[in-house]
């Protein structure tokens, strides 16, 4: 059974739809919108969860029902997420609260929850959906980055933790998608580069990573990798570079 976060748009969705297109999968979709939800569902033939991730107890609650309803998950996909772009001397504590809690302390929450079943069966994959504002940074995003960058560390520090368990962790890193994000968050994607690329694009990586052999991280598009590996190795060369050319 596959558990997938934020299945009622954009890469959730994307994502239900690519494991419904093989056979043998029982899907559980997660989202908080009951009609987009029921619609992704009536196409793939998957169970509805909803809940709010904003929610502390929704961690709980997700984790309770899938393994009431299949047993075990096999595989977590954790698509859910949200953004707030601008500066960040203006953010609202709240969404501060909102994105930290959707973004970050849920997906925690809910592995922490899912974890031990999968360890003591000795399989299972969690793929965690990060971002390249969380690799490298990204003007006028400060938290959505900081969420996405400690995700990146809770899943390398997971990987070290659970070598040999037979239990995978896999990151997808993504750059600009073609889904709702931008329009949900209140603030349009205004860069020109890099091209968006569409939801499915990121859903076959995630299907790849877990049918196909480990892999700890996949950027989407692949060139992505380049900045990332810039700034890792030599940060002020990538801040320059960036402060010249956004």
């Amino acid at each position: 059974m596959v558990l997938i976060t934020g299945a009622s748009s954009g890469i959730g969705a994307a994502v239900a739809d690519r494991f419904a297109a093989a056979p043998g999968w029982h899907l559980l979709l997660h989202g908080r919108d009951k009609e987009r939800l029921e619609e992704v569902a009536s196409r793939t033939g998957g169970a509805v969860l909803r809940a709010d991730l904003a929610d502390p107890a929704s961690a709980e609650h997700i984790a309770r029902r899938a393994v009431e309803s299949a047993g075990h998950v096999d595989v977590l996909v954790a698509a859910a997420g949200i953004g707030w772009a601008g500066p960040f001397t203006a953010i609202p504590p709240a969404a501060i609260d909102e994105v930290l809690a959707v973004d970050l302390a849920s997906v925690v929450h809910l592995v922490r929850r899912l974890l031990p079943q999968m360890v003591a069966r000795g399989r299972g994959r969690v793929v965690l959906l990060g971002s390249i504002a969380g690799a490298v940074g990204v003007e006028d995003e400060a938290v959505y980055s900081a969420a996405k960058a400690a995700l990146g560390a809770f899943a390398d520090s997971l990987r070290y933790e659970l070598k040999g368990s037979g239990v995978q962790i896999c990151l997808v890193i993504p750059g600009i998608v073609d889904t709702p994000f931008f329009e949900r968050r209140g603030a349009p994607c205004l860069r020109s580069r890099p091209k968006p690329v569409p939801a499915e694009q990121v859903a076959e990586a995630v299907w790849r990573m877990v049918v196909g052999r480990d892999r700890a991280e996949v950027f989407i598009p692949l060139w992505l990798r380049l900045p990332a590996r810039i700034h890792g190795a030599v940060p002020v060369v990538f801040r320059r570079l960036a402060e010249r050319f956004g």
